[in-house]
């Protein structure tokens, strides 16, 4: 049912002229994007499509620049087949002009606004890897993006948000000094962005400082935190001291380890998937050895949580 609290904006979806520019613009794979103007046409000529992909629009939208308070997206059954897998897709396309006229508002600069937005097409290239086909594996993550919560800045992603209560319970137990509804700024690493390298991460903190100082000076955050299995201290029993993964993990005051295993994650992260047999998985890099030998071993691998102060 549409909620009538949220107004309706306009969902403009490119034609098939100018949709390939738009979707290259925003870091596209280019084996998808013949995919996406086919299916793209496919939806304009369907009114109830065209007038879900509005209410979509509008719900993704809705109070943009407040974290935490746009609606979800529409879901597809797997028989909905490729329209289902990139519906998200046309939503975020046709986001785009609401999503730059918010960051002018803000003033951020173009180029992190374009590399920010890029990640759509990150996210492109990491469901293609993982299943070969066009589509997003997780169609909700770039709604932090459009929404102007999430900003790429140099190696890492800085999310705003605000504590929740389970969160701020395991950071106070690991020396934060931070409650339920602070905010804070959460710390992302994206594929495809080469080394995790101390210096890399140092100019993205660097840049975070600044920038967030200068576009949300109403929203100070204390401390930038992290959830990741990159986080999980049984790495630095496989990894030298001075890799990169082990000097990401010493930024962090760590929190207690949560109790659920999440063996997929990393297994997921490091070889693209987790359908191939373990046995067939390379073991050319110290992170694949690392991952692989935990689990021979009978180990199990876990999601960390850290922070460090801004």
């Amino acid at each position: 049912m549409e909620n009538p609290a949220i107004p309706r904006l306009a969902a403009d979806l490119p034609g098939a002229l100018d949709l390939p520019d738009v979707l290259l613009d925003l870091a596209v794979p280019h084996e998808d994007v013949n995919e996406l103007v086919r299916l793209g046409a496919r939806l304009l000529a369907s009114p109830e499509l065209r007038a879900l992909l509005e209410r979509a629009v509008s719900g993704v939208l809705w109070r943009a620049g407040e974290p935490g308070r746009g609606t979800g997206l529409p879901l597809f059954p797997a028989a909905a087949g490729a329209l289902g897998r990139c519906f998200a897709v046309f939503v975020f396309v046709a986001a785009l002009p609401h999503t730059r006229a918010l960051h002018r508002a803000r003033g951020i600069p173009d180029d992190v606004s374009r590399r920010t937005l890029a990640d759509l097409g990150r996210n492109l290239a990491v469901h293609r890897r993982r299943s070969g086909t066009t589509g997003l594996f997780v169609p909700w993550w770039p709604t932090r993006h459009f929404r102007g919560e999430l900003f790429q800045l140099g190696r890492l992603q800085f999310e705003r948000y605000r504590l929740g209560r389970r969160a701020a319970e395991r950071l106070a137990a690991a020396g934060a000094g931070t409650g339920p509804g602070d905010p804070v700024l959460g710390v992302h690493i994206p594929d495809f962005r080469g080394p995790l390298s101390a210096q890399a991460c140092d100019d993205s903190i660097a840049r975070a400082r600044t920038f967030f100082a200068r576009h949300f000076p109403e929203e100070p955050a204390a401390v930038a935190v992290c959830q990741s299995w990159l986080l999980d201290p049984q790495l630095r029993r496989y990894l030298p001291a001075g890799s990169n993964i082990v000097r990401f993990q010493d930024r962090f005051a760590l929190a207690p380890m949560d109790e659920e295993a999440q063996d997929d994650i990393p297994v997921a992260f490091v070889f693209g998937g987790t359908g191939t047999p373990r046995a067939l998985l390379p073991r050319r890099t110290s992170v694949q050895r690392a991952v692989l030998d935990h689990l021979d071993a009978g180990g199990h691998w876990y999601v960390g949580d850290g922070w460090f102060p801004m």
